[in-house]
């Protein structure tokens, strides 16, 4: 049985980053920063009580009747209940014999063409702690992009306008930079395990550390840009934030009401259209969430009964990347145009040279990871580096002048060399049709 490691890790992110975020804003009281206490406050009791609702709501504790492990959640405990049955499951389960197993069907990775399936035995103990490994992963994912990344975001914009790194901030930012990593890490791993749910699939260390890096460069440069231009262009912070998120906010629905689908239904019997209807609203919301800083792996696809894209769409994938770092570097154009004297002694050519190359780091992990690291890669209809080279002809072939202009062009281009090469040929006929006269002439 695997030891349940990334049940440990969000844990520990978890309280660390909770804790931190409670010593901050005490040092902000302390110093008179009200603003900054209630807004640092918020974004971390916020993904508190979200990451609460999740676990409740994954492990059906409302309709199963547990009245004290809903008292833990609502005491902001339960995450640390979950992993304490984590682990006395985990350390218990070699000791009893379980009376029932299910077995599960698995098909291996292809070798040579061939894929074989496999049966396994999973007992009541292993099935109970996949539910809570899922569950850990999606309440990381929300700690991650609905408290960590707006944290970080919020935090470093407060050390450039006071201009101040302390001690104590730094440890929190570090936290939150490596939460919300994690969270997208996770991401990653729960795509691939619902994408491919009928294999076997095993993630290598190389896969991991790919992500890591990937994910690392994406977000820092992603939340820097966001804070340089905030900085300096408050007044468009908020409308640059809002067509960011409610464009992604409404795209599945968007993507649903062009389906014609009927309303999803199978989510939960227990719940109402009404509780169906904001179950979705927070799914997109989050989903809006990720992709304010950075390509979500899980795509919401709301016709579909998993509610996820389960296709790997190599456009949508290029089309975010390519607008993205338009963007980034668009922002980065405003901050340096209008630049206050905070930034004197920053050079700022070669910072936004800096931001532009980390960027384009993450776009290159993302490559390595897709071409050479992705455990599923052989399940593949077209590589990434195929689905990459047909957006560029696509991109190249809409950029093309239409060929009648070309033709049109080149006919006036040859049209007057013509006529040169006309007159240099009578020119030179004429001169053959005069040398006869003239040898004559000399021979008399």
């Amino acid at each position: 049985m695997k030891f349940p490691g990334s049940v440990l890790v969000s844990l520990v992110l978890f309280v660390a980053e909770t804790a931190a975020a409670l010593c901050l804003s005490g040092a902000y009281r302390a110093a008179g920063d009200r603003m900054w206490q209630w807004l640092t406050l918020l974004f971390a009791l916020l993904p508190c009580a979200l990451v609460q609702l999740s676990l409740v709501f994954i492990h059906r504790d409302v309709s199963r009747d547990r009245p004290l492990v809903l008292l833990l959640h609502l005491l902001q405990l339960g995450p640390l209940v979950r992993c304490v049955e984590v682990f006395y499951i985990y350390f218990r389960a070699g000791r009893v014999e379980e009376p029932y197993v299910s077995i599960t069907k698995k098909r291996q990775m292809p070798k040579d063409g061939y894929s074989e399936e496999i049966e396994k035995e999973v007992g009541q103990a292993e099935g109970k702690l996949c539910t809570h490994r899922s569950a850990f992963s999606r309440a990381s994912v929300i700690q991650a992009f609905l408290g960590s990344a707006p944290q970080l975001t919020l935090q470093l914009y407060i050390c450039v306008l006071q201009q101040e790194i302390t001690a104590a901030r730094s440890i929190f930012m570090v936290l939150s930079l490596l939460s919300i990593v994690y969270g997208a890490l996770r991401c990653n791993i729960l795509a691939i395990k619902i994408k491919y749910d009928d294999y076997d699939v095993s993630v290598k260390p190389a896969a991991y550390l790919c992500i890591f890096m990937w994910r690392s460069f994406e977000i820092a440069t992603r939340v820097t840009v966001l804070v340089l231009f905030s900085s300096v262009l408050q007044i468009w912070t908020l409308p640059v934030v809002l067509v960011n998120f409610f464009g992604f906010f409404f795209y599945p629905w968007i993507l649903f009401w062009q389906s014609k689908s009927p309303f999803p239904e199978n989510i939960e019997k227990a719940l109402s259209r009404v509780g169906t209807t904001i179950v979705l609203c927070l799914l997109t919301f989050l989903y809006a969430g990720i992709n304010m800083f950075c390509w979500s792996a899980v795509q919401v696809k709301l016709n579909d009964p998993d509610l996820i894209n389960k296709s790997q769409n190599w456009y949508r994938l290029t089309v975010y990347y390519m607008l993205r770092f338009i963007e980034n570097a668009f922002l980065l154009l405003m901050w340096y145009i209008y630049k206050t004297d905070i930034y004197l002694y920053v050079c700022a050519p070669l910072l936004v040279l800096q931001l532009l190359i980390g960027y384009c780091m993450a776009v290159l992990f993302m490559l390595v990871f897709y071409q050479f690291c992705h455990p599923c890669k052989k399940l593949f209809s077209s590589s990434i580096s195929e689905g990459l080279l047909s957006c560029f002809k696509f991109l190249c072939f809409i950029c093309k002048p239409p060929k009648s202009t070309i033709l049109t062009d080149k006919a006036e281009v040859r049209s007057p060399e013509n006529t040169d090469e006309a007159r240099s040929s009578s020119k030179t006929i004429d001169s053959q049709k005069g040398n006869p006269h003239q040898s004559v002439s000399s021979n008399a």
